[in-house]
């Protein structure tokens, strides 16, 4: 049994506009010390990262849960992953809209599933099947989201249909594209794992599907290497795949920080595409890099005291 513990969270790679600093700060602070509080009495990676998930998935201030941006349709549809770096095995969901904590259901998928991965009305069904309550769609949709929606619509030539206007309870104002959240944990028993829920892009096409619950795309974790999740622009992640490039980069010989930082920097160059990473390797290293205006981000290790980032 390993001695040493680690756990990195994040609220996403974005523009995050003065107004929202602290609200992002808070959220990400309160995630690590939930997931570190299953940490130090001895659980799992794959609990921290759950446990902290969720913890950002209930903050309406990311994108992720509610608050989650709405589709062109008005809708909240969301993605999660979540996997084991000791068997490799990842269980995700995508496009599911009555789901409040879909980082719960990508768990389940993992332990009581065959599969990898189930989307929209089949991962709602699995989600039931195994004990979980869905939610009223309307309970994901925030008076921000909205406003933004019918702001987008209103320079879009494109007809779209109404969201549930009326139904939405209020959130943090603020402009931009706000960020996916993720978490990605070393154990005691040396085991990794990485997690990483969206709601994806605000006036997405409805159905559509990002990087963050394919494999090696929105998050990767090996215990062989380390684990690793992404934000950023979805389509140039899985371009490069990147948090499994990040991985390759540890497998290399490179320390966490600077695999971080290649795979950032991999991104921009491939595809120009702009995005984040936090990565915690099997020595409870802990790296960071983005190429965004802010990334709000927080960890702690044995070694180290907890530490905020925005």
């Amino acid at each position: 049994m390993s001695n040493k513990i680690a756990l990195a969270v994040h609220g996403g790679a974005w523009g995050i506009p003065d107004e929202l600093v602290e609200a992002c700060r808070a959220g990400v602070q309160q995630a690590l010390e939930r997931g570190w509080a299953v940490l130090e009495k001895g659980g799992t990676a794959l609990d921290a990262c759950e446990q902290a998930t969720v913890e950002l998935e209930n903050v309406p201030v990311f994108d992720a849960g509610v608050g989650s941006h709405l589709n062109r349709d008005g809708r909240v549809q969301l993605d999660a992953i979540v996997m084991d770096g000791a068997t490799l095995k990842s269980g995700a969901v995508a496009a599911v809209e009555r789901l409040r904590n879909p980082v719960q259901v990508a768990r389940l998928v993992l332990e009581r599933s065959d599969h990898m991965l189930l989307v929209g009305a089949g991962a709602e069904q699995f989600a039931v099947e195994h004990g979980l309550s869905l939610c009223n769609p309307s309970e994901l949709v925030i008076a921000r989201e909205t406003e933004r929606w019918y702001q987008e619509r209103a320079s879009s030539p494109a007809p779209l249909a109404s969201p549930s206007a009326g139904q939405a309870e209020g959130g943090s104002g603020g402009s931009g594209t706000m960020g996916t959240v993720g978490a990605v944990a070393l154990d005691a028993h040396g085991n990794l794992a990485a997690s990483t829920s969206t709601g994806g892009t605000a006036g997405k096409f409805p159905g559509r599907v990002g990087d963050s619950p394919l494999v090696g795309c929105g998050g990767y974790a090996d215990n062989l290497t380390g684990a690793v999740s992404a934000t950023g622009a979805g389509e140039a992640i899985m371009k490069v795949v990147l948090s499994k490039a990040a991985c390759d980069l540890l497998a290399c010989g490179s320390d966490p920080q600077a695999a971080a930082e290649k795979a950032v920097a991999l991104l921009q160059e491939r595809t120009q595409g702009r995005g984040g990473l936090l990565i915690v390797d099997r020595k409870a290293r802990v790296g960071a890099a983005f190429s965004t205006a802010r990334m709000a981000y927080a960890f702690r290790t044995t070694d180290s005291d907890p530490t905020v980032h925005v």
